[in-house]
C-alpha cells in the first residue's frame, strides 16, 4: 500500500509537470492563475446501485483530474459528490441541491442520457454548465438543454456505426434487438433498426425493463435463424445474465452490446462485441503517466473514467482562465469559457472542441470483441 501511494504521488507530480498529455489553447487559458482561484464543481454519477462500479470509476477519474489541475494551475477547486444511482428522480434531487449551492459553478455528469433529460431544464434555469462523459442520446444536443456539453460522441454516430458493422461484417439474416425502456436504449434502437431493415434483415424488436434479472422467457424467443442479439443496455450484469440464459437454452446467437455494456469483469461473454464512446487509454503512449497514477491509486479501469477526466479538465481549465483574466469564477463566466474550449490534445487521444449545441467536434466510437478470457480486444478501424 505504501509503495503504491509513492508511485501514485510520483505519477501525479509528473502529470502536473507534463500537463497530463492535455493542453489548452486560447479558450481555456492554460498557465498559472495569478491570484487565489477558489471554486466548487459538482459531480453527478451512479456512486452506488446497479452500475456503481462505473460510477466509482468516473468519480476516481474526476478526482484525479482535479488533483492534477489544482497542482498545475495553483487553483483551489473542490469537488462536491452527488449519487444519482443512474435514476432520473435521484439525479433531479441531486441537481436541485447543486443548483441551490451558489458555490458550485459547473457540474461533471450525470452519466445517463435519461438523467440528462431529467435535469437539463433545471441546469438551464440555473445557468449552470454541466458536462457528461457518458450520456450519448442524440436528442440531448438539439438545443433544448443550452448549458449541456459532453466529451463523448452521440448515438446518431454510434447507432449507424454499430449497425453497419453488424450488417457488413456479421451478416445476420435475422436478429433480435432489445431496448431496456430508457431514453439511451430506445434512441439507439431507433437509429439502428432502419439500417437493419434496409439491408433485408429480419428484425425482432423486443423491450424489457432494467429491473428484470432473468431473461429466460426473452431468450426463448431467439430462433435458430437469429444469429445476433443487439443489447443497447446500460446494466452490464443484465447482459451477462442474458448470455448465461442463452447458454442454458443452447442458443448460439452472439451478443452485440453498445457502450453501456462496456464493463470488463462484469460483462464477459466470450465472442460478444461491445462498442465504446472512449478509447482504451492504456494503448495511448501520451497517457502513460495518467494510466500509472490511476492504476496505482484506484486499480483497474475501463473506458468510463477517461471521458470524465476530460470533462473535469475542461471545466477546471475554464475556471482557471476566468481567474487568470482577473474575474471571480461564476456560473456565467465559466459557462462562457467552456464554450470557447479548444484543446489540441487530450487524455482521449483526440482534440476537444464543442459545437454550438454542446457536442464534441468529430467524435467517434470504438469497437471491442471479448475473448475467452474476458479480455476486451480493440477492433482496428
Amino acid at each position: 500500500m505504501k509503495g503504491s501511494a509513492i508511485i501514485a504521488a510520483t505519477a501525479i507530480g509528473a502529470l502536473a509537470v507534463a500537463g497530463c498529455g492535455s493542453s489548452s489553447s486560447s479558450g481555456n487559458g492554460s498557465g498559472t492563475a495569478t491570484k487565489a482561484c477558489v471554486a466548487s464543481i459538482g459531480m453527478e454519477g451512479p456512486l452506488t446501485g446497479p452500475v456503481a462500479v462505473l460510477g466509482q470509476e468516473q468519480l476516481h477519474f474526476a478526482q484525479l483530474a482535479l488533483l492534477k489541475d489544482n497542482l498545475a494551475n495553483h487553483t483551489k477547486i473542490t469537488l462536491v459528490q452527488g449519487d444519482t444511482q443512474l435514476n432520473p428522480a435521484q439525479a433531479t434531487t441531486v441537481t436541485q441541491q447543486f443548483t441551490s449551492n451558489s458555490k458550485i459553478v459547473a457540474v461533471v455528469g450525470p452519466a445517463g442520457s435519461q438523467e440528462v433529460e431529467a435535469v437539463g431544464p433545471l441546469m438551464a434555469r440555473a445557468g449552470l454548465a454541466f458536462m457528461s462523459g457518458s450520456a450519448t442520446a442524440a436528442a440531448l444536443t438539439t438545443g433544448k438543454y443550452p448549458t449541456f456539453f459532453r466529451t463523448v460522441s452521440k448515438d446518431s454516430v454510434q447507432g449507424p456505426q454499430d449497425a453497419n458493422y453488424i450488417v457488413n461484417t456479421l451478416h445476420p439474416k435475422a436478429l433480435m434487438i432489445v431496448d431496456d425502456q430508457e431514453a439511451y436504449s430506445t434512441g439507439l434502437v431507433s437509429a439502428m433498426v432502419p439500417i437493419f431493415k434496409s439491408a433485408g434483415i429480419k428484425v425482432d424488436h423486443e423491450s424489457v425493463s432494467q429491473k428484470v434479472t432473468d431473461f429466460s422467457s426473452l431468450v426463448a424467443k431467439v430462433t435458430p435463424a437469429t444469429t445476433v442479439v443487439v443489447l443497447p443496455w446500460q446494466i452490464a450484469a443484465n447482459a451477462q445474465q442474458f448470455g448465461r440464459n442463452l447458454t442454458q437454452q443452447h442458443k448460439k446467437a452472439l451478443i452485440f452490446g453498445t457502450d453501456g455494456l462496456f464493463s470488463p469483469g462484469t460483462f464477459t461473454i466470450n465472442g460478444s462485441y461491445v462498442s465504446s464512446f472512449g478509447p482504451d487509454i492504456t494503448a495511448i503512449p501520451a497517457d502513460a503517466a495518467i494510466v500509472l497514477a490511476a492504476k496505482a491509486k484506484f486499480g483497474s479501469f475501463g473506458t468510463f473514467g477517461p471521458p470524465v477526466f476530460a470533462a473535469t479538465h475542461v471545466i477546471d481549465q475554464a475556471i482557471a482562465s476566468v481567474c487568470k483574466s482577473g474575474q471571480t469564477p461564476s456560473r456565467s463566466n465559466v459557462l462562457a469559457a467552456i464554450k470557447k474550449t479548444d484543446e489540441a490534445t487530450t487524455i482521449l487521444g483526440q482534440p476537444i472542441k464543442f459545437t454550438s449545441s454542446g457536442d464534441v467536434v468529430n467524435g467517434k466510437f470504438f469497437l471491442f470483441k471479448i475473448n475467452s478470457t474476458g479480455k476486451y480486444q480493440l477492433i482496428p478501424g
